[in-house]
């Protein structure tokens, strides 16, 4: 299962509206701001490989379809 859109370090959209989704972030201020979004060995191991992820919830209908086409959805994770 994927995780959710990065969030605030202890919190999702879904638990609090405030929340702040992140459209773009590098690897080191996701690591670096502690957000949750995934283990921060898995963050490190993709910054090391210069592995882009894009973050986003599976459950939002046509987000997939979305992400493929390169439109606006979710957080992408760069160097």
């Amino acid at each position: 299962m994927l995780p959710p859109p990065i969030t605030t370090p202890i919190s999702t959209p879904r638990r609090d509206p405030r929340a702040q989704r992140y459209s773009r972030i590098s690897f080191d201020e996701a690591i670096a701001r502690n957000l949750k979004v995934m283990d921060a060995t898995a963050l490190t191991l993709c910054r090391d490989q210069k592995l882009p992820i894009n973050v986003f919830s599976i459950f939002k209908k046509d987000a997939l379809r979305r992400v493929v086409l390169g439109e606006d959805e979710g957080t992408l994770v760069h160097v």
